[in-house]
């Protein structure tokens, strides 16, 4: 008995250390379970990143096939059109080697009809001539193009094309009388105490730079964007800063173009006023401002839509916001990194604008006439408030093949920050802050035009051109003491005369003559002329 409780205490203790041991290992496996499901879920997370990786770099593959594709489909092209072109280069020299060298001469010495025909074959040279250079020319251009695919292309963030413009712009000019600004003068004024009447200098800053994106289609339309630079934003405070311009924003928009609409936003030209005099001499201020010419790069969301009425005839009607800006400038150095509202943002509302215009096709080229309008409300504080307006009326008008006649004309109030009244908008007697005084909206109207003589097949224009702002003096002389610009000038004239000559079509050089003159209160005025050489390559 005693021997039987042995065992059985024997085999009761072996029972427990089993026990004990198979609940520590259940108590370890638990601990151990957490652990390694947690390593296996970020395993499995892992597999499905690589997946989604695999698939975005298959789906670049096909995107990069593709455009590939159209590469060599596009440089298959230019092949094919250099091939033509070479054929009709070897067969017009063929004919001019064969032309009998006397026949010019022969044709002197006949009939009237023969005399005629001669004169017809001489023209024939001379159109055969010009036909050799441009086609030259065209191979050339192609012969590049076609360089052009197989050179590594401009790499963006994107897959989407990316292209840069410009054009490097080399100005010499001289002046004589005192001007507003010696390089792109734009109102006579009496010269300084140490200025002499005479002055000489060159630039560069009117050079530009821009950079185009085409972006992918988006609800049907093809999207793309584009943001222009100049070096006209001012000079640098230390030694010869006068010949490094600082880069400045022109314009910048983003662009969806349906079939027949269009939706543009972003900073751009006014396109109530869309004409421009043709001149190389003034780029960074458009030729013609504050002479007659509305002009500003003003943040704006637009709305385009073109319309045919008839096979040679078409409609164009816009309208968008605009911000409402006054011409003021920043009220002292401390808002030159702050930006502070100036009266028409502080109107809570924007500009309204709209523009219509017809356009019909004559001589090769667009017959257009428009009209528009604008309004934009101000606050200049004390519940003092000025509505700016203006109504616009703009033209090109092509004679025959070498003659034209481009041209704009404005009634306004108040458009300062259109470039209207030299650039005011409001006057007062008193300080702003003096809730007694009293704020008015200058009226001005102005307008100008320009005739472009471009013989035909010819690589020589010449452009005459006259402008005349003309604020009414009888409110500059009942509100001076406001925030001029040009002081208390009522009236200002600007014309020019320019020969652009363009031998290849990225190539530029011109010469122009300007004459200025600005009159004052006192009915006095001041005359000063501009000279003008340009040399210039597009790119």
């Amino acid at each position: 008995m005693p021997c039987r409780n042995f065992f059985c205490s024997r085999y009761y203790a072996i029972f427990l250390l089993l026990l004990v041991l198979f609940l520590d290992g259940c108590l370890w496996a638990q601990s151990q379970l957490p652990a390694f499901l947690q390593r296996a879920e970020p395993a499995a997370g892992s597999d499905a990143s690589l997946q989604d990786s695999v698939v975005e770099l298959q789906k670049q593959v096909r995107e990069l096939q593709v455009a590939v594709q159209e590469i060599h489909a596009e440089a298959s092209r230019y092949q094919a059109q250099v091939v033509t072109l070479q054929q009709e280069l070897e067969t017009t020299q063929k004919q001019l080697a064969t032309r009998p060298a006397g026949s010019a001469g022969a044709a002197v010495d006949t009939p009237d009809d023969t005399s005629a025909n001669g004169n017809a074959d001489a023209n024939s040279d001379l159109s055969t001539e010009q036909r050799l250079a441009k086609m030259e020319e065209e191979q050339q251009l192609l012969h590049q193009e076609i360089d052009d695919q197989y050179q590594s292309k401009v790499e963006s963030g994107s897959k989407y094309r990316v292209k840069f413009s410009g054009i490097v712009l080399f100005n010499l000019f001289g002046n004589r009388g005192g001007v507003d600004n010696l390089d792109i003068p734009t109102t006579a004024a009496p010269p300084a105490v140490l200025d002499s009447k005479r002055n000489f200098g060159g630039t560069l800053r009117q050079s530009e730079l821009g950079v185009e994106v085409f972006g992918p289609e988006f609800a049907g339309a093809k999207t793309s964007g584009g943001v222009q630079f100049d070096f006209a934003g001012g000079f640098p405070a230390h030694s010869n800063g006068v010949t490094e311009g600082l880069m400045r924003l022109r314009t910048g928009t983003v662009r969806l173009d349906w079939p027949n609409t269009s939706v543009i936003a972003g900073q751009d030209g006014l396109f109530i006023s869309p004409q421009n005099p043709t001149t190389f001499a003034s780029l960074a201020i458009p030729a013609l401002a504050y002479a007659g010419n509305l002009w500003s790069w003003t943040p704006q969301l637009r709305v385009e839509h073109h319309a045919d009425v008839t096979a040679n005839s078409s409609i164009l009607l816009q309208a968008g916001f605009l911000d409402s800006l006054t011409g003021e400038t920043p009220a002292n150095p401390t808002f030159q990194y702050f930006r502070q509202p100036v009266a028409g943002e502080r109107s809570l509302q924007p500009a309204y604008a709209a523009r219509a215009a017809w356009t019909y096709k004559a001589f090769g080229r667009p017959f257009t006439m428009g009209v528009g309008g604008y309004f934009g409300r101000q606050k200049w504080g004390f519940r003092r408030t000025v509505d700016g307006w203006a109504g616009t009326s703009d033209w090109s008008w092509p004679f025959t093949h070498w003659l034209s006649l481009t041209g704009e004309f404005y009634r306004g109030q108040a458009i300062g920050g259109l470039g209207g009244g030299l650039g005011r908008s409001a006057f007062w007697v008193s300080p702003l802050s003096n809730p007694a005084t009293v704020v008015r909206g200058l009226d001005s109207l102005g307008g100008w035009s320009q005739l472009k003589i471009k013989p035909a097949e010819t690589k020589v224009e010449f452009n005459f051109a006259f402008g005349q702002e003309n604020p009414f003096a009888h409110e500059v002389n009942g509100f001076s003491g406001g925030p001029l610009y040009f002081d208390s000038v009522v009236r200002n004239r600007s014309s020019f005369d320019n020969i652009i000559y363009r031998p290849r079509s990225a190539l530029v050089f011109a010469v122009e003559f300007r004459r200025l003159q600005t009159f004052g209160l006192d009915h006095s005025s001041e005359i000063s002329t501009h000279v003008n050489t340009t040399m210039g390559i597009i790119f």
